[in-house]
C-alpha cells in the first residue's frame, strides 16, 4: 500500500535566492550596468519564469509568493535576486520597481 502523499510545495531547486546589498565588486563582476532595465508600477502580478533570471533592484519593494508555498520572499532596492527557471509566483509590488535583469541562456541541451 502506498504512503499518503504530502501536498506539493515549491521544490528547493525552485527557491528564490536573495543577495542583500552585494559589494560593488560583486556588482561589477556581474556586469549589471550593461543589463537591460525594466520597471513596473505597484500592483499584484502573476509571473512564470521560462528561464533563470538574475536581477538587481535599483529601487522598489517586492513580496514574491512562489506557487505552492505558504512562505513569501521579500526583496527590494539594493538586492541581487536569482529566480529559477520554471518558477511560477505572484509578485506583490508595494513600491514601484526599477531593475536591471538578465536571463540565463541555456548553452547545453538536456534532451
Amino acid at each position: 500500500m502506498a504512503a499518503p502523499t504530502e501536498p506539493r510545495s515549491t521544490p528547493p531547486s525552485l527557491s528564490i535566492i536573495v543577495d542583500s546589498n552585494p559589494s560593488n565588486s560583486r556588482l561589477s563582476e556581474l556586469g549589471i550596468k550593461s543589463w537591460p532595465k525594466w520597471g513596473c508600477a505597484p500592483g499584484i502580478y502573476k509571473l512564470k519564469f521560462d528561464a533563470e533570471e538574475t536581477c538587481y533592484l535599483v529601487k522598489g519593494k517586492v513580496k514574491a509568493y512562489p506557487k505552492g508555498s505558504k512562505e513569501c520572499v521579500e526583496f527590494g532596492a539594493g538586492d541581487v535576486v536569482v529566480i529559477p527557471k520554471g518558477l511560477s509566483c505572484t509578485w506583490d509590488i508595494s513600491v514601484a520597481v526599477d531593475k536591471h535583469y538578465k536571463f540565463e541562456s541555456s548553452s547545453s541541451s538536456t534532451s
